[in-house]
This record gives C-alpha cells, sequence and structure tokens, in this order.
C-alpha cells in the first residue's frame, strides 16, 4: 500500500514536477507553478489527466475554455484535449495530478519548467512500458 497526506506533500514540494507514483495504469504527480508561471499549452493524445488544486490561484485553460481554479478545485482533460494551467496570483500555485495511463518517467524530479522541457526534448521522460 501506499500512502500519502498529499496535500502536505505537495505543499512542500519546490519542484515543478515531481512523480510520487507510478502504477500500470496510471500515475501520481505533484507540481508547483511559481508565480507567473504556466505548464504550458499541450495535449496528451492518449492519456487522461484529473487534476486537484491544493493552494494558489490559477487559470485552466482547457479545450478553448478559461475558468479560475483555487484551493479545493478539481479539473479533468480527456485524453486528446488542448489545455494549460496558468498560475494568476502572488504565490505558487500548488496541485497533484492523476495520470492515466503514466505520462512521465517514474520517479522524475524537475525542480523547473525548463528543466522538465529539456528532459521532455531529450527524450528523458518517457514513461515506463509494460
Amino acid at each position: 500500500m501506499e500512502h500519502f497526506t498529499i496535500a502536505t506533500i505537495a505543499e512542500q514540494s519546490p519542484d515543478f514536477r515531481r512523480v510520487l507514483w507510478t502504477g500500470e495504469h496510471s500515475q501520481l504527480v505533484i507540481m508547483t507553478i511559481p508565480e507567473g508561471g504556466e505548464i504550458g499549452e499541450e495535449v496528451h493524445e492518449d492519456v487522461d489527466q484529473i487534476l486537484t488544486f491544493v493552494s494558489g490561484v490559477g487559470e485552466a485553460r482547457v479545450a478553448g475554455s478559461k475558468r479560475k481554479v483555487v484551493s479545493g478545485d478539481l479539473v479533468v482533460v480527456p485524453a486528446g484535449t488542448k489545455h494549460n494551467f496558468v498560475n494568476t496570483g502572488p504565490n505558487p500555485l500548488v496541485l497533484y495530478t492523476v495520470y492515466g495511463p503514466a505520462e512521465h518517467a517514474d520517479k522524475a524530479v524537475h525542480r523547473t519548467k525548463e528543466e522538465a522541457d529539456a528532459a521532455e526534448e531529450a527524450g528523458k521522460d518517457e514513461p515506463p512500458t509494460g
């Protein structure tokens, strides 16, 4: 069994992205988007994503729609949907997300968005294959 006090763990992580757990069909990741930062517009062709916001204020941009997100909000992004999440507040936007199936390398830690982007471009952030 894996057990996480997820809001606390997410709040304590300064990393842009940290993979906490990877299973055969899903993956748990925490993210901290700095003030003025964003995840970056993207599409996961074969991966559903569920994001739960722990703290901060941001904007969800999903399939051409925009909506404010705050602590306690949950956003579902179906596979194949263009999306981005932007920090619009003065503090970090902290969230945890579940990907189904996994989207990132098991145990990956990317301290910044730039580091995450570089790992993806270099092919060093590939999900495990079963």
